[in-house]
């Protein structure tokens, strides 16, 4: 067992995990990538597997009877084990990809109270966002800073990436077009997770996606820190999120939460 990992709290943990990742997506930007294709519209990268490794060997060196499920290599350890790490290594593929420095590391524990630890590292900017589950705060260095949600910025984040599953009720992309939308906000396409962690952190007033959230590695982090920031979070018409038609809508505050609610509750009802 790594003698740097000894004696870590899960919340300390999560951090070294995403920062232990944090440094290899760091040390692979610009450099020559290998793709592995998923699908027709996605893929990982040689940097998305190295820091996965990175960010497992990390957890696996404290909590070696935890179980893991990866974004790159799947579920590892018992199925039915009560406490599972959910590991998203480099969520912003693409923009890595295009050399572009909007990624987030996301590092989680499920456990059966819920989410009770989770950071998430942006690679470029050598912030971690985390929370032990009681508070949410952004580390620099050795530093920790609360984070405070705010809509004053009125800029909102929305997620255009598939799968589309409320389609052809809802689509991101039209809210984009919605003259109310932009009457009162800011839409931004970030295409990474980092910009949930931003709502916790003030930086965004909101984040809206599509897409199941069931033991999702994506977007597990950003909610624990959101929850815990005192952020609004729900799933995209209002119900709790990982139930009904799912999706995401977490906001700032409740005022900025209900306009949008609004929003995206016309589009359903067409």
């Amino acid at each position: 067992m790594s003698t740097l990992t000894v004696g870590l709290t899960d919340a300390e943990l999560a951090i070294a995990g995403a920062r232990a990742g944090a440094a290899v997506a760091r040390a692979r930007y610009g450099t020559p990538l290998t793709r592995i294709e998923k699908s027709a519209t996605d893929f990982a990268t040689s940097a998305d597997i190295e820091a996965e490794r990175a960010v497992l060997d990390t957890l696996r060196a404290a909590r070696p009877d935890d179980a893991v499920l990866g974004e790159e290599g799947g579920h590892t350890g018992s199925a039915d084990a009560a406490r599972t790490w959910l590991v998203d290594p480099l969520c912003g593929t693409l923009n890595f990809a295009a050399r572009t420095q909007l990624v987030a590391v996301n590092v989680a524990l499920r456990t059966t109270a819920g989410v009770t630890a989770a950071a998430a590292a942006d690679p470029f900017t050598d912030e971690v966002f985390w929370t032990d589950g009681a508070g949410a705060y952004v580390r620099r260095g050795d530093a920790d800073e609360p984070l405070v949600p705010t809509a004053e910025s009125r800029i909102v984040d929305v997620n255009l990436d598939p799968p589309f599953a409320n389609a052809p009720a809802f689509r991101g992309v039209d809210l984009l077009a919605d003259d109310r939308l932009v009457a009162r906000f800011r839409p931004r396409v970030v295409s990474t997770s980092l910009a949930v962690a931003w709502v916790a952190a003030g930086r965004r007033a909101a984040y809206v996606t599509d897409g199941p959230l069931i033991d999702t590695v994506h977007f597990a982090a950003g909610v624990a820190l959101c929850r815990a920031a005192g952020a609004v979070v729900t799933g995209l018409l209002g119900q709790p999120p990982e139930t009904g038609v799912g999706g995401l809508l977490v906001a700032a505050d409740a005022e900025a939460h209900a306009e949008l609610l609004a929003l995206v509750r016309d589009r359903f009802a067409g």
